[in-house]
């Protein structure tokens, strides 16, 4: 077994892994870093929906690139850690025994399957949606020349993949657990817009019912059916669960590291086990939402690449006053010629969790004079703490410049911003960008919200 040393040992390249050693680096230059991960091509988790349709058609078109870690001198080693000596700081593949002074976990999900439908896994044409080529390119091979498809799964990558084997002309059904889709991140109200228009499109939507049996009619190993809940049974060639995913938290469960809620590596503002050589980044962390403080299931490549800048730069030393706080829920998408983008905390989701809120929504055009070219409607919303009228959730759903809109409000919700504040927000308009700075949405939303708290 060949020995190796490094100085920061980061196990798993995703997002999280890949920024926390870039991260390392630019803090530690003279610090060895290596990164270990199982796959030699790195996806875009993000992107793999698109591989199934038009808009990428193959995994060719969605890796991620390396180059910058490549030119920074941090290096690289493919393959699998099977055991961590966290005692005597050294890690073991099948081939190397690593030692290092600190360990990042950066580990990431795995489809999560619900116990009554994991039996069914082994059928041909039943499929979860890993971030992984190898299984990727299996999935769109078996499927390009089937006509029938189920989409298990309401949220961002089940209608994402539905919409994208619908435009390749296939009979698409989403079966949901919710009312409209997308539910978990949008009020009711905009879930039943961009629900429309995916239905507009050709794809069928079954929600508040759910799949208790994936059916192999025939006896041959192949799916052919899947049975509600409610007993309708609905043909297919091709099922698909889009259900979630969970942290892969084995290896640092073998370890001996504590986990938190939801099964992930339980971390401290910066993002620190309790031994405090030892850093867990990404979907494997465990997390918290940043306004209700509850745990969160959130996974998000946004979140996890800003918990590797945290613990990049507090390996050896806090440099920056500044923790963790929680993830922001904060998400985009494109529905057809549409695009939903959603952050903080929802109008329905403050109500449950007993948050006493005014809503601001504010209607316009995404360009000025409406007569633009491409112009279209852009819609702003607003969640505000009544007393005090800080900012704890948003939601536009306009153009392509939404995508960016949304990272904006989810800068305002972190960083407290009120809804005064807002109202005397500067902003730079340009008639073929962005709305008139005469009635720009955002400021028009945060000024409605404060007429309900005037009330």
């Amino acid at each position: 077994m060949e020995k190796i040393k490094c100085d920061v040992l980061i196990i798993g390249g995703g997002p999280a892994g890949g920024v926390a050693a870039v991260t390392a680096k630019m803090n530690h230059p003279n610090k060895e870093i290596l990164v270990i991960r199982e796959h030699e091509v790195q996806l875009v988790p993000c992107a793999i929906p698109y591989i199934f349709g038009e808009t990428l058609g193959c995994s060719e078109k969605d890796v991620a690139s390396c180059g910058m870690a490549t030119d920074m001198g941090i290096s690289t080693l493919i393959g699998a850690i099977k055991d961590v000596d966290i005692e005597n700081k050294i890690a073991y593949s099948a081939l190397n025994a690593i030692s290092f002074e600190k360990l990042i976990f950066a580990t990431g999900s795995q489809p999560f399957v619900h116990e009554s439908l994991k039996h069914a896994m082994i059928l041909d044409g039943v499929f979860t949606v890993p971030k992984n080529k190898t299984l990727i390119d299996l999935m769109k091979a078996y499927s390009d020349d089937k006509s029938e498809v189920v989409v298990v799964g309401s949220g961002f990558i089940g209608v994402e993949i539905a919409l994208e084997f619908a435009s390749k002309g296939k009979n698409v059904t989403v079966i949901g657990g919710s009312k409209h889709i997308l539910q978990t991140a949008f009020d009711s109200e905009i879930s039943q817009e961009a629900e429309d228009i995916m239905l507009a499109h050709g794809v069928k939507y079954i929600g508040k019912d759910r799949v208790i049996e994936i059916v192999d009619k025939n006896d041959d190993n192949i799916v052919n059916a899947v049975k509600l809940q409610s007993g309708l049974i609905i043909d297919t060639e091709v099922v698909i669960l889009a259900t979630g995913y969970q942290s892969n938290t084995g290896l640092a469960l073998k370890a001996g590291v504590s986990l938190g809620h939801y099964g992930g590596i339980w971390v401290d503002e910066y993002m620190r086990t309790e031994n405090h050589d030892i850093f867990a980044v990404g979907d494997c962390s465990a997390r918290r939402d940043f306004i209700t403080k509850e745990p969160s299931k959130v996974m998000l490549a946004s979140t996890s690449a800003a918990e590797g800048r945290v613990a990049g730069s507090s390996l050896y030393d806090i440099k920056y006053m500044k923790g963790f706080s929680g993830t922001i829920a904060i998400f985009s998408t494109m529905i057809g010629e549409r695009a939903f983008s959603s952050a903080g905390v929802t109008e329905d989701q403050a109500k449950i969790a007993g948050i006493d809120v005014v809503v601001g929504t504010f209607t316009g055009m995404n360009r000025h004079p409406a007569t633009i070219p491409g112009a279209q409607k852009q819609q702003v919303k607003l969640i505000a703490m009544r007393h005090g009228g800080q900012i704890i959730g948003g939601q536009v759903v306009g153009g392509v410049e939404t995508g960016e809109m949304i990272n904006l409000l989810g800068f305002i919700i972190e960083s407290h911003f009120d809804i005064y504040r807002v109202m005397s927000m500067q902003v730079a308009t340009q008639p073929m960008l962005t709305a008139a700075p005469t009635n720009y949405p955002v400021v028009m939303a945060a000024i409605m919200a404060t007429k309900q708290i005037e009330k």
